[in-house]
């Protein structure tokens, strides 16, 4: 029998710079249906790429199993020898040749008996679907002392033809030895290498445009550091950009992106941030020196512990799906849909399998979720919600931002939560507002600052689930010195500066100070409530020891 899994997908806001119009892509209706059940602690689901459409398991204690495109089972494939098991150790992934019809190799990625990661070779024996267990050469091995934990775990190909693996940062808490971000070991990192096909070593070499092969300071092998633990990442096999979901430590989970033809040498930011989040600075450089994700979640809301990154849905079969991103958390059953090309929008659904441990996909694109206790379930959809986003935008105001946006339906809506950040990249929730019957919303956040500020909105939904916008930006910047209105008629005058004035005073058309106000260590937005004065023209004079600025402005 198969079991179903369906929750609906409600709404995606597009945010602008500015006010905009239009219509929004629809957002699909995912389906989870179960296809192979009888497996011990599957763990990750790849295809040979030969033409013959099977399917590979493998389970954590170090079996691969085969199957046919039915999902009949054919039999094991391979029992991997000489690994360690528990926790997060044992047989981890496991990635086929480019041209596996021809050479008959592919590698696998486990934690051996030392508990090191250790990527081996091995090369299929006469029979089609049993590899030779005997052809095992191991091809690289990373010393992983003290911890058990933090192993990454996927080997991927890249369309160069280097093989690409993910590493965990070592384990325990909080990187102690900061290996992240230490170039002369091989954890928290994503490698790169040339690997050999041959008999005799050397059985990898450094591409010769690896970033740091110059630099004796890092390891040649590393194409990118910063990493946490990079359980499960992948290539868009249309795109080949790069996807990577990097488990946070107890605050954030992120998933970082890095567009085909990005040259390596990127910094994802762990220790010294998790997510969009500072965590620990110390010797850090600028905040610039570091990639930072298109999407990261707290950890926790309820469930949530950690993320499983996922794939870009390039199959033919569910047109509304294609090109979305999938990730899920691998405790919550949390999905993330992230549309790449729509500012990478993110949809939050809730009601999912818990416990996934690894997207995969077939020869021909179409998508899969293997879970830990639960066996595989095919990724599917079948209607999809006319759903419209029609404006949002950000205008200054006397007190702060008003942002508004507008929607043209929506279903089981619960509200939207107005999110804030002076670099675009960080943001935190300034304000909630509950929906209503009508289609258009605002929210003043009260706000005074000397920059740049962007706002995006996430709309929350009765089940759960959650879609996070785009984002608006407002320059928030201030003048040497402006103030408004120019025509008062609430006895209220507001200064914007960036100078330090002592004292500001009112005089009169004939000369004469009518009211003065102390305004020593005020910077910024200065607002000055004046006492009633009689209609007419009046000037205002900020100053200091060294200089004013003086403005003119109307009583009505």
């Amino acid at each position: 029998m198969f079991f179903i899994y369906s929750r609906l997908r409600l709404l995606l806001l597009a945010v602008f710079s500015g006010f905009v119009t239009g219509n929004v892509q629809a957002q699909p209706v995912i389906n989870f249906q179960q296809v192979i059940t009888g497996l011990s602690s599957s763990l990750d689901f790849v295809n040979a790429a030969d033409g013959t459409g099977r399917i590979f398991i493998v389970q954590q204690g170090g079996t691969i199993r085969v199957y046919n495109s039915s999902y009949g089972l054919i039999g094991d494939f391979l029992t991997v020898t000489g690994l360690s098991t528990g926790g997060e150790r044992g047989l981890l992934s496991m990635a086929f040749d480019p041209d596996y019809s021809s050479t008959g190799f592919f590698w696998v990625y486990y934690t051996n008996t030392a508990g090191s990661l250790e990527i081996a070779r091995y090369h299929i024996s006469a029979n089609p679907n049993i590899a030779d267990a005997a052809s095992k050469q191991v091809v690289l091995t990373i010393p992983h002392p003290v911890n058990s934990n933090h192993n990454g775990g996927k080997l991927n190909f890249g369309n160069d033809g280097y093989l690409y693996l993910g590493t965990g940062d070592g384990g325990s808490g909080g990187d102690p030895p900061n290996n992240a971000q230490n170039g002369n070991v091989l954890l928290g990192k994503m490698l790169r290498i040339n690997v050999s096909r041959s008999a005799s070593a050397p059985f990898y070499t450094i591409p010769a445009d690896n970033p740091y092969v110059s630099d004796p300071t890092v390891m040649d092998e590393i194409w990118d550091v910063g990493l946490r633990n990079p359980f499960r990442w992948s290539f868009d096999r249309l795109t080949n950009d790069m996807w990577i979901g990097d488990v946070g430590q107890d605050q954030r989970e992120e998933i970082n992106y890095r567009a085909a033809g990005s040259t390596g040498g990127v910094n994802y930011g762990w220790r010294c941030y998790e997510g969009n989040n500072s965590y620990n600075t110390s010797g850090c450089g600028p905040i610039g020196n570091y990639v930072f994700p298109v999407y990261d979640y707290a950890n926790p809301p309820a469930g949530s512990a950690a993320v499983t990154g996922g794939i870009v849905y390039r199959g033919t079969a569910y047109p509304a799906m294609y090109g979305y991103y999938f990730a899920a958390d691998n405790y919550s059953g949390n999905l993330y849909l992230i549309n790449p090309t729509n500012s990478f929008s993110t949809t939050v659904a809730a009601g999912y399998p818990g416990f996934i441990a690894g997207f995969g996909e077939t020869e021909n694109g179409e998508l899969f979720a293997v879970t830990l206790f639960n066996g595989v379930y095919r990724v599917t959809t079948s209607t999809v919600l006319p759903l419209q986003f029609t404006g949002i935008g950000a205008a200054d105001e006397a007190n702060g931002v008003r942002v508004r946006w507008s929607i043209a339906s929506a279903q089981q809506l619960s509200g939207f939560m107005v999110e804030y950040s002076t670099d675009g990249i960080r943001f935190s929730n300034v304000g909630t507002v509950a929906a209503g019957n009508g289609n258009d919303y605002s929210y003043l956040h009260i706000v005074q600052y000397n920059s740049r500020v962007y706002y995006r909105v996430r709309a929350t939904f009765a089940n759960g689930s959650s879609v996070l916008s785009s984002v608006v930006s407002l320059d928030k910047t201030f003048p040497a010195f402006r103030i408004y209105p120019t025509v008062v008629n609430n006895r209220t005058l507001h200064i914007e500066t960036t100078l330090q004035f002592k004292s500001a005073a009112v005089y009169n058309a004939g000369g004469q100070v009518v009211w003065r106000k102390d305004i020593s260590g005020q910077r910024g937005h200065i607002i000055l409530n004046m006492p009633v004065l009689a209609p007419g023209a009046y000037f205002i004079r900020a100053e200091n020891d060294t200089i004013s600025r003086t403005s003119k402005f109307l009583v009505d």
